[in-house]
């Protein structure tokens, strides 16, 4: 693996149809400006995650700048992605740090960073149609909502206390989706948190005793991690999550860039859960490949890999600063339950997304039945204890998905009384004449 890149024309000028590809690069200070343009794109989603569970949000942001290195890396420097915090682990952490602690939420995230990668592997040598077998998009939809949904009462958990702070939040999210162009459209939620931060201070909801006491340089506090199996479960359905939106990534950004990245599909399974392993090793938050920065390639066109090799440094730099991490960590519930309810409400019409874009045909009984008896599951947040093992809504919902699936198409082609869901769709793209070698 080369990590030189080539220079795109004089590396200064850009035409209305040129692209970057991954192997190449602009001038240094543009690739600079452009990689912290992706720090400033992942960092809102990025830190919520910590704030809504509690996690350092600097250990956070370390293990995310070291995650996306160890992504580029693993993929050989072809993959384009930055690696921040999965929404998906806010439910199960939440539901291990109230039964045993963080260090069991942190051991929670590290067995299913093992798990990933291990799928990872499996995809990288055996291929992955295997996965859109397991979960067609009616599955994959499924989860994805249910995970958003059962979030819901955390969300008002947080709205409630500081309501007028929660309004304003969200509502400088809805305006600002509408109201700005270009990235700053991009990144409303992250300016909606900065004017319900402002609202929050001028109201006294804000305590700066933790910040002004920290040092303003020094290594992020680490967790160290135990094993709770009672929890494991909660954490099953993340890995699910995790696979769907990595595979969505390869073929997004292999769409864009015109580019067969097949083969690089298992190599960014198993990198992404090499990094939510190194993130569990710590006490970081799990991660996944960050969708608000596909939005930068998008709008950018420049998918070089230098980029996120910048962002990816930068990250580290900031997590070395104790201070910054507190300041972070004064936001207050307020705010947090206003971002919260505009992000969750999305996770879960992504599900919705993710049928939509695939045609999932809900005059099929069995896709119904696969989406709504999941979906009653895990906004009612059914619970279910089995000896020392305890499972909640997204884990029963996620198995529910995959059993009333597989179980009914089992039975209707028997019986014939049904007709079979349509096959997953896939994303066609021209053949990688690097592709060998990538797969080697």
């Amino acid at each position: 693996m080369a990590l030189g890149w080539t220079l795109h024309g004089d590396g200064k000028t850009l035409g209305p149809t040129d692209v970057v590809a991954p192997d190449e690069r602009l001038s240094w200070p543009r690739t600079v400006g452009i990689g912290m343009q992706h720090v400033v794109a992942m960092f809102g989603a990025t830190f919520l995650v910590p704030l809504i569970t509690g996690f350092s949000p600097a250990t956070t942001l370390f293990f995310s700048g070291l995650g996306t290195i160890a992504f580029l890396l693993i993929t050989r420097n072809r993959l384009p992605s930055y690696l921040g915090s999965s929404f998906a682990f806010i439910a199960p952490i939440g539901a291990a740090t109230a039964a045993g602690g963080q260090s069991v939420a942190v051991g929670g995230i590290l067995v299913t960073g093992l798990v990933l990668a291990a799928v990872g592997a499996v995809v990288h040598f055996v291929g992955a149609g295997w996965i859109d077998t397991l979960m067609p998009p009616i599955v994959t939809g499924t989860i994805v909502a249910l995970i958003g949904l059962n979030l819901a009462p955390a969300a008002w958990g947080n709205f409630e206390q500081f309501p007028v702070t929660a309004t304003v939040t969200l509502a400088t999210i809805l305006v600002a989706t509408v109201l700005f162009r270009g990235i700053l459209g991009r990144l409303s939620i992250l300016v909606g948190v900065v004017v319900g931060y402002v609202v929050a201070v001028i109201r006294g909801e804000v305590d700066f005793s933790a910040a002004e006491q920290a040092a303003w340089i020094g290594f992020p506090d680490f967790v160290t991690p135990t094993f709770d199996v009672a929890v494991l479960g909660l954490f099953v359905p993340v890995v699910l999550v995790l696979v769907a939106e990595n595979v969505g990534h390869v073929k997004s950004v292999a769409a864009m860039t015109g580019r067969d990245l097949d083969s690089y599909m298992g190599r960014a399974i198993f990198a992404d859960g090499v990094a939510t392993t190194l993130a569990g090793t710590g006490g970081g938050s799990g991660t996944t490949t960050y969708a608000e920065n596909i939005g930068v390639m998008a709008a950018t066109r420049v998918y070089s890999t230098a980029a996120y090799w910048v962002a990816a440094f930068t990250a580290l730099a900031l997590s070395m600063s104790p201070k910054f991490g507190a300041l972070v960590a004064t936001v207050p519930p307020g705010v947090l339950g206003g971002a919260a309810t505009m992000l969750y409400g999305m996770i879960g019409v992504l599900g919705a997304r993710i049928w939509v874009q695939n045609r999932v045909d809900f005059g099929n009984p069995v896709n119904l039945a696969t989406a709504a008896v999941p979906l009653v599951i895990g906004i009612a947040n059914f619970t279910f204890a089995a000896g020392d093992l305890t499972f909640e809504g997204i884990a029963l919902g996620t198995g529910a998905a995959l059993l009333i699936f597989h179980g009914q198409t089992a039975i209707a082609r028997w019986r014939g009384t049904s007709a079979e869901p349509a096959s997953p769709a896939s994303v066609p793209g021209p053949r990688d004449p690097e592709k060998d070698d990538a797969a080697s």
